[in-house]
């Protein structure tokens, strides 16, 4: 009987109606593919299985941040499938960035079949491996999927692996023409292993235990987490011991009256006897990468006595202090301390919620004094959230502002801490909107914005998208660094000034635009309307290209001694 040529929906190479058949086993559903033809018998059948949901970005660095917005929200994997060659390269900040931050990706690149690489064929490079150690799994597919091809097991353990340790994987797929053939039933089955999952209870180390009992000043931080990591009743036990101290910064999306959500505003301006008196017995870190230069300078030239990492997976000895590491997620850690007993009259983390308090009361004068600059623009920006926003953060400058400010608890944090770089930020932020139903806010300065300017090109972002660009002309960053702000090469190849606007971008891609160059203008800017318009929107503020680095590094001198200089 002849075959109904509409039932044809599966690719007719095995090795593609594999990947389709292991992703759906293991209930990965997001898929971003970048057109090309190598990769075409995945295309055709990821899209047409209306399991998957399926996403086309022609860039295929958006696309790879695109996808890792998407995981960033909800830990779950999302699928990157690119075409031969160079495109796969494209995906390496990315793939680099979801390592470092522990966010799930499954690239599928698809190639040319062995015996064609090396020997001048179009589009070919030496793909297999090409990430390296920034992946968690990678694997090179062969061609024969029978039921007992290699390839079973690579999907396997690729898959698991995404899901389980949080963590991109790679597989190189080698595909022969013809490629866009499509049969009526796929001749592959695949079935998922079963595997143990098994959570023993956490026994926390003697030592550990006798280091934490002996311990008159313990300090607590915490990196990037998602939000609501640590229920509000587990903090408060845990900040009920007048011995911790704990720091936060916007990213660890965690909220008490006892903690220090400002490192730099507390530690910038300390005086040697003062970050002696700082320094902690042990040292208790969790969650991701911490923003904060000052902080790790300070624990790394005032050691403390005792440094443990809490992660279920791995521990960084940051501070060149580490001694031990407990694999645990915070949560279950806090709930195994023992209570505390016979330290009420400690006084570490009294005094030092004094000095945040007098700090932030000197921080709100002072922002109050100065004229219109990054600080300032910065601070009206944030004073203005809406409750319930997510809030996406550039790199370089904008996340070190935000890390000053005081934010509502309702508004979640989230910035590519992994690699820390430019690249990428808004991609992400544009990803993060498409998987949830809260609005999304991007805010990022002007380097890192006009890097990433693809990211509009797309058919996906929500019309509650919203970006607040601090248009300063160029890496203002740089001013504060140290090095010859005067001289020539500086301004070129450093702060590398400009004179872009993004108002040609938000009218080429169907975006509405404003505009501010006061306060006064700003806070106009931030009302309800910017809000609630029907298209995604930016708002663009422009700030003065040489005074933000004078006014941020008075800023921290002010904030300690409650006095402005003219």
């Amino acid at each position: 009987m002849a075959q109904n040529p509409e039932a044809e929906t599966y690719s007719s190479i095995p090795l593609a109606q594999l990947a389709v058949a292991a992703c759906k086993v293991h209930g990965i559903s997001r898929v971003v593919i970048s057109p090309g033809s190598r990769n075409a018998p995945l295309t055709l059948g990821f899209t047409n299985d209306p399991y998957f949901e399926c996403f086309s970005i022609v860039d295929e660095r958006v696309a790879a941040f695109f996808g890792l917005g998407m995981s960033q929200f909800d830990g779950v994997p999302t699928v990157l499938i690119c075409t031969s060659g160079s495109a796969v390269l494209n995906y390496f900040p990315a793939v680099a960035e979801a390592y470092y931050s522990r966010i799930p990706l499954v690239v599928l690149s698809a190639d040319r079949p062995s015996y064609k690489i090396d020997i001048a064929d179009g589009q070919t490079i030496k793909q297999v491996g090409v990430f390296g150690d920034h992946v968690s799994f990678s694997a090179q597919c062969i061609e024969d999927c029978g039921p007992n091809s290699v390839n079973h097991q690579y999907f396997q353990e690729a898959l698991s692996t995404a899901i389980s340790a949080k963590r991109p994987v790679h597989l190189n797929l080698p595909f022969e023409e013809p490629l866009y053939q499509l049969v009526a039933a796929p001749s592959v089955n695949y079935s998922l292993a079963n595997t143990p999952n098994e959570v023993a209870a956490l026994q926390l180390p003697v030592d550990f235990l006798e280091d934490f009992d002996r311990a008159e000043r313990i300090m607590i931080i915490a990196g990037v987490m998602p939000p609501e990591s640590i229920p509000s009743e587990v903090l408060e036990k845990l900040l009920n011991d007048p011995r911790v101290l704990m720091l936060t910064e916007t990213t660890s999306n965690l909220h008490h009256p006892k903690i220090v959500s400002g490192i730099d505003q507390l530690i910038a301006a300390l005086d040697s006897e003062e970050l002696e008196q700082l320094r902690p017995d042990l040292l208790i870190s969790f969650g991701g990468m911490v923003v904060s230069k000052k902080i790790k300078a300070l624990l790394r030239g005032h050691a403390p006595k005792w440094h443990w990492h809490v992660d279920p997976l791995e521990a960084y000895d940051t501070y060149f202090a580490l001694k031990g590491h407990i694999q645990s997620r915070a949560t279950h850690f806090i709930n195994a301390l023992p209570e505390n007993q016979g330290s009420q009259n400690a006084s570490y983390q009294k005094d030092w919620l004094a000095k945040r308090d007098s700090f932030r009361e000197n921080h709100h004068r002072y922002l109050a004094a100065i004229p219109f600059s990054d600080l300032k623009a910065y601070g009206a920006v944030f004073d203005a959230l809406p409750e319930g926003i997510i809030m996406q953060v550039a790199n370089s400058a904008a996340i070190r502002y935000a890390q000053l400010f005081e934010l509502l608890e309702s508004v979640a944090v989230y910035c590519n801490r992994g690699t820390s770089g430019i690249d990428g930020s808004t991609s992400t932020a544009i990803g993060h909107a498409v998987s949830c139903e809260k609005p999304v806010l991007f805010v990022t300065g002007d380097l890192s914005f006009f890097y990433d300017s693809n990211a509009l090109w797309n058919n996906y972002t929500p019309a509650n998208f919203r970006i607040i660009l601090i248009n300063n002309s160029g890496g203002g960053i740089f001013r504060i660094l140290p090095g010859d702000k005067s001289k020539d090469n500086f301004i070129t190849y450093f702060e590398t000034v400009h004179g872009l606007r993004a108002e040609s971008l938000a009218q080429m891609y169907g975006w509405d635009y404003s505009s501010a160059r006061t306060m006064t203008e700003l806070q106009q800017n931030l009302g309800d309307g910017f809000w609630q318009g029907d298209r995604p929107a930016i708002l663009e503020v422009f700030t003065p290209r040489e005074d933000n680095d004078k006014l941020l590094l008075d800023y921290f001198a002010a904030v300690k001694s409650g006095s402005i200089k003219d």
